[in-house]
């Protein structure tokens, strides 16, 4: 007689063991779970044991890098912790007071976008809220929306159309849009080279940008980006010979090389380098860049999310002078 699948029972499930579940998942690691739980290390387990019982499965696997959890750890996970986010948005006070928060803003962006947003923000979050914290993470993609629905971030700032178009497309379609976004500040890019380069003087034409040899930033490490795609429209193709993943450190390659670089015009003066390279135009039409603010439409109506939407928005407006 085949045995009947299992069935967990919501109603006896102690609900203070999906909190242990949720750091576990964060930190990948019951003794950093245990710490920021304020719990001893076999409290952790044994509140993972009895999740596990409740739950009918693993959950976690040690392995080399810590605690590896299941398929069904990682199917669960987001809607786990969008649950007790909610909740937690639920039960405490509704009203967000910058000068007494003591609230940790996690923000996922590059560094070209930190160089300029971040020293406006702090500004502000030292004169206003002394004791929120910023914790600034790497953009490691231009489609961050996993990020944010993971809740692994409370902002991606960055450069994201084909995510806008497809909030967009649904949006049109008549579809629920799980995110919102708000335009920060428009850029464009531009060629950068070293002072000396032998494409500093004359025409920039197709041709000699063309047969240059390229560095190129990109987040995913991919050797490919939109200023290819815009070539590739053109049927050209440039040679990439080096791929880093920060604007600042292709600045100081450049600066020492003979390899030319694209980067946001307004990022060479961040750079302090700007003294050392040339800016030239690009030969060809690029899109127009616009900066964008990407959060999960949870933390709308959130005071303190709304206080650090707001906050970005008027450091990033002093950086433009507007």
């Amino acid at each position: 007689m085949a045995s009947l699948p299992f069935q967990p029972n919501f109603r006896t499930l102690d609900l203070n063991l999906l909190r242990v579940f949720d750091e576990v998942m964060a930190e990948r690691s019951l003794t950093r779970a245990a710490r920021n739980l304020s719990l001893t290390q076999p409290a952790v387990s044994n509140a993972l044991r009895r999740l596990r019982e409740s739950l009918g499965d693993e959950l976690f696997r040690r392995g080399g890098s810590g605690m590896e959890p299941t398929v069904r750890a990682l199917a669960l996970w987001p809607s786990v912790r969008e649950a007790l986010r909610s909740l937690q948005a639920t039960l405490a006070p509704s009203d967000f007071a910058p000068a007494s928060a003591a609230t940790t803003f996690v923000l996922a962006m590059a560094d070209a976008t930190a160089a300029t947003l971040i020293p406006g923000l702090i500004q502000a979050a030292e004169q206003e809220a002394p004791g929120v914290s910023l914790r600034v993470v790497p953009l490691t993609t231009r489609d961050p929306r996993r990020l944010l629905d993971e809740a692994a971030a409370d902002l991606a700032v960055g450069y994201f159309p084909a995510v806008l178009a497809d909030l967009t497309a649904r949006e049109q379609a008549g579809e629920s849009v799980a995110f919102a976004h708000q335009r920060l500040y428009g850029g464009e890019y531009v060629c950068v080279m070293r002072r000396g380069h032998p494409l500093a003087r004359g025409a920039m034409t197709l041709e000699r940008f063309c047969a240059a040899r390229h560095l190129l930033v990109s987040f995913s490490g991919r050797p490919w980006g939109f200023i290819d795609e815009a070539l590739a429209s053109l049927d050209r193709q440039r040679r990439v010979v080096l791929t880093v993943n920060q604007f600042f450190t292709a600045g100081r390659v450049v600066a020492h090389s003979n390899l030319l670089s694209v980067m946001p015009r307004h990022f060479v003066r961040e750079t302090g380098m700007a003294s050392e390279l040339v800016v030239r135009k690009l030969p060809f039409e690029a899109p127009a860049v616009h900066v964008e603010a990407l959060w999960h439409r949870r933390t709308q109506h959130s005071s303190a999310h709304q206080w650090l939407r707001r906050t970005l928005a008027h450091a990033a407006g002093r950086a433009f002078g507007a």
